[in-house]
């Protein structure tokens, strides 16, 4: 177990993954341009410059079709919540690209006809080609807008991932615009045969991630409930059995994303940590009621059915690099800290913040857990704020543990705690590889 997860010297899968994905995008990108160069100027220069921003944000669209796809190879190193963040600034740059393009296109036709931007938009939208763009630019343009920080926070996750959906539909606007636009699929027979190639490859990847592998897993392994346990007042346990789970690929540390069908809304889904090591019998989740869906998973009945999506994350043991191991958790983040006990080898430590003992979900389990590998548990209660030192400062951290530099740090908690871990990581020059910490969530 030690020589497959500790990776001293070697490259980083995370490296590893980010190299093979940017080096797509270049040789796309340089793809793209050459075929641009090759295809000749348009009818006048602003439309040269506008057909140059078309195909870029072809480009940007399919590269965003790839990064929520799911892919297990990218995920389990580069991890979710990384992907998610790149698709939203990829977004944004999407959406300056295509309003760049609309804009210098109906430019372009007003300076060639030597009429106004206004006229000319009209004439264009009469035109099937151009109006599928305009569409699709639309379409874009209130996905970006309901996706701002301000009014995001405002939407339910389900009305705002609803909206959101309809980017696809411009996905599918967009393709049919530049199937329509000769310029661009019949300039060459290789610029023909790429562009249909590079569609279908990201829209494949999409289905086959987020559509067909879900599908055939739930088929497969027929998930149901065996068990509710609760833990405390506001937190329970929900044990999941199925047939074949030792043919599943999750690890110590994943999440998946738990749809339980009569208990909520189809469209209803939550990403729970896996709080036990998957052990080729059934998985398990621990979840704190923070809302109506967890709030209920105390009620769900025995021998119902599950829909599972995952096992998602690269909040795993893939990525040591180094023999001692520190987790840290806070709260509920525990969950997948307590999982990865159950994998770890060598000199373990684990920190482990909560208000009060009471509220520590799973500590006789972590406790057990950290005892068997001769570890060492600091329990740290309180609240932040409450006068001391700050518990996860550079100076507390060093305390607690002095040969911290020395090894890997796994980080699950809540943010402001997980920005604080960070913070004192970074005060203490740990390695930037040696530190671990994943958002798990939908968004």
């Amino acid at each position: 177990m030690a020589s497959d997860t500790v990776r001293g010297g070697t490259v980083l899968p995370v490296d590893a993954a980010r190299w093979a994905m940017w080096t797509f995008v270049l040789v796309n990108t340089v793809i793209v341009e050459a075929l641009f160069l090759s295809a000749g100027s348009g009818k006048n220069g602003v439309l040269t410059v506008a057909k140059f921003f078309g195909l870029h944000a072809a480009l940007l669209m399919l590269f965003q079709l790839l990064l929520v796809a799911r892919l297990p190879w990218l995920d389990r190193r580069i991890g979710m919540d990384r992907l998610t963040v790149w698709h939203r600034w990829v977004g944004f740059t999407l959406l300056w690209t295509v309003l760049t393009h609309a804009t210098l296109v109906v430019l372009g036709y007003a300076t060639l006809d030597d009429t106004s931007m206004g006229k000319t938009f009209v004439a264009l939208s009469g035109v099937p080609a151009s109006l599928l763009g305009m569409l699709a630019a639309g379409t874009v343009l209130v996905v970006a807008v309901i996706s701002t920080r301000s009014l995001r926070r405002r939407l339910r996750y389900e009305v705002w991932h609803g909206l959101h959906l309809l980017l696809y539909v411009a996905l599918g606007l967009s393709f049919v615009h530049q199937l329509l636009e000769t310029t661009t699929f019949t300039s060459s027979a290789f610029a023909t045969a790429y562009w249909w190639f590079l569609w279908l490859f990201a829209f494949g990847a999409l289905l086959a991630g987020r559509v067909v592998m879900p599908l055939w897993r739930n088929a497969y392994h027929r998930f149901r409930v065996a068990a509710v346990v609760p833990e405390s007042d506001d937190v329970v346990s929900v044990y999941v059995t199925g047939r074949h789970i030792d043919k599943l690929p999750a690890r110590a540390g994943q999440f998946c994303i738990w749809r339980f069908p009569g208990h909520n809304h189809w469209w209803t889904a939550n990403p729970f940590s896996l709080s036990a090591a998957p052990d080729g019998r059934g998985l398990r989740l621990t979840a704190k009621a923070a809302g109506n869906a967890s709030a209920g998973l105390r009620n769900l009945p025995v021998g119902s059915s599950a829909f599972v999506e995952g096992p998602y994350g690269a909040f795993t043991s893939l990525h040591r690099t180094r023999p001692a191991t520190l987790l840290i958790a806070g709260g509920v983040g525990i969950t997948p800290v307590r999982a990865m006990l159950e994998e770890a080898t060598g000199d373990v430590v684990v920190l482990y913040r909560v208000r009060s003992e009471a509220d520590a979900v799973l500590l006789n389990e972590v406790r057990h857990l950290v005892g068997l590998r001769g570890g060492r548990l600091h329990l740290l209660t309180g609240r932040t704020g409450e006068g001391g030192t700050p518990p996860f400062g550079g100076d507390s951290l060093h305390r607690l543990v002095p040969d911290i530099t020395e090894r890997d740090v796994y980080v699950c908690g809540p943010p402001a705690m997980t920005r604080a871990v960070l913070a004192g990581l970074r005060h203490l020059r740990v390695p930037s590889r040696q530190v671990h910490a994943e958002k798990f969530g939908l968004a």
